[in-house]
């Protein structure tokens, strides 16, 4: 393709978006009414920083999902042993990364909100900051975003990166856009020898197989024995507990039929269903749902350090909290993957492997295939057709306290084995910036 034809679908791109603004900021306004985050310095958006500090020197990295930041956590802690004194930038889009964020930052760091993509706020951003380095967590690519960081001479990376084949024939449409960013990259860190390979095919160059950083995510303590100290109170009811964890719109339905329809022994008490949404504004219409079964429901956000009798009663919990997947997954007895039982590509089971929460999933997994293929291999996980097959394998296994202690016990040696990826990771992108540029 000409270059003439890379400048007009960018051209075209940056005018659609332009075009867009009005719908973007009526869309965060009414995000805000559920989750108020979104109407935060909105001005940030385009690129007006007035209450943040200026300068140069920052290690900006961003993270777009509350996944990609607990795995920037895990890079950021790297980072830091090599050099402890680093201004940090930490950039989000949604207001559960960013709240994910907080967390991380120290004395002298920063947070804000990364910049709507269109040319004129990236190039305010980029002039207020005056990063070192940039640093995008997994599949962030934004054209204008790169091609201002690229003109600004600011180094640009891709941590984490993950190419799905799916994604790879979609971005074929949109390839006069995106390979030139892509190509604008002076690093690329990818989790896996086939998101290698598709990257270069997009033209990114140099692509480096530096495995994934999710492995290096260590639970946290205080949530695992909460879990496991609840999951005791429901043993002493003679409970189990089923975890649905982070379902996607669709797949709710699909489990509460299947449930509803499951032929349970007769006398028999059915285990405590746990449904843990993915995203938090749909908790309200998982509750809906729920309730239209005519199952009785206790919501987490019900209760604060044990649950009560009702609770404890309940056919059906909803997890309607953010940044405790360690605690549901300790409290769980088997764990369904939420996106695997829809076209969704499925959604990160290392978690669940490194809690040692035996783990059934559907057929679609291409945004993790890897990781869902080798913990199949070691006998963490176990791979159904459909959401009818994946609740008769769940139960299986609740029967089964041999088979779920040995999965679990694989996929403890599975999370451990592929740890390390934050090592490698951190010092290859502190290769590209000087000693003296960043602190």
């Amino acid at each position: 393709m000409s270059s003439w034809q890379r400048r007009l679908s960018r051209g075209a791109y940056s005018g659609l978006l332009r075009l867009a603004q009005p719908a973007y900021v009526l869309r965060l306004w009414l995000r805000g009414r559920e989750e108020p985050l979104y109407r935060h310095a909105i001005g940030e958006r385009f690129g007006r920083y007035d209450t943040l500090p200026v300068g140069h020197g920052w290690l900006w990295i961003h993270a777009v999902s509350l996944g990609e930041t607990r795995a920037a956590a895990a890079l950021i802690a790297a980072l830091r042993l090599h050099r402890p004194g680093l201004r940090l930038l930490l950039t989000h889009g949604t207001a559960t990364d960013r709240e994910a964020g907080r967390p991380l930052l120290r004395e002298g760091d920063a947070q804000a909100w990364l910049p709507y993509d269109s040319p004129g706020a990236v190039r305010r951003f980029l002039r207020h900051f005056r990063p070192a380095l940039g640093v995008m967590m997994e599949t962030e690519v934004w054209p204008n975003l790169l091609r201002a960081a690229h003109q600004a001479r600011v180094p640009m990376a891709l941590a984490n990166a993950r190419l799905s084949e799916k994604s790879r024939r979609q971005g074929e449409r949109l390839d006069a856009i995106l390979r030139p960013a892509v190509q604008s990259f002076a690093l690329v860190l990818a989790q896996t020898d086939a998101d290698a390979g598709r990257l270069r095919e997009r033209g990114a160059a140099p692509v480096e197989v530096a495995g994934n950083l999710k492995f290096d995510v260590s639970p946290d303590a205080a949530l695992l024995a909460r879990g496991r100290d609840w999951r005791q109170m429901l043993v002493g009811l003679g409970r189990q507990v089923l975890l649905a964890a982070v379902t996607r719109e669709g797949e709710e339905a699909q489990l509460l039929a299947a449930w509803q329809a499951h032929a349970w022994p007769l006398g028999a008490r059915r285990p405590l269903l746990l449904l843990v949404p993915r995203h938090p504004q749909r908790f309200g219409e998982v509750a809906d749902l729920v309730a239209a079964q005519g199952l009785t429901l206790a919501r987490r956000s019900g209760f604060a350090d044990t649950p009560g009798a009702q609770a404890l009663a309940a056919d059906a919990w909803l997890g309607d909290s953010m940044g405790e997947m360690g605690l549901y997954y300790a409290l769980a007895d088997v764990a369904l993957l939420g996106g695997s039982f829809a076209p969704l590509g499925g959604q990160n089971l290392i978690e669940a492997a490194a809690c040692a929460c035996p783990v059934v999933m559907g057929p679609h997994t291409f945004n993790f295939a890897e990781a869902a293929e080798l913990s199949q291999q070691a006998g963490a996980a176990f791979r159904v057709d459909g959401m009818v097959a994946g609740l008769a394998q769940a139960v299986q296994l609740l029967a089964d306290p041999a088979a779920r202690a040995a999965a679990g016990q694989a996929g403890l040696a599975f999370a451990a084995q592929h740890r390390g990826a934050a090592e490698r990771m951190a010092r290859r992108l502190l290769s590209l910036i000087s000693q003296s540029s960043i602190r």
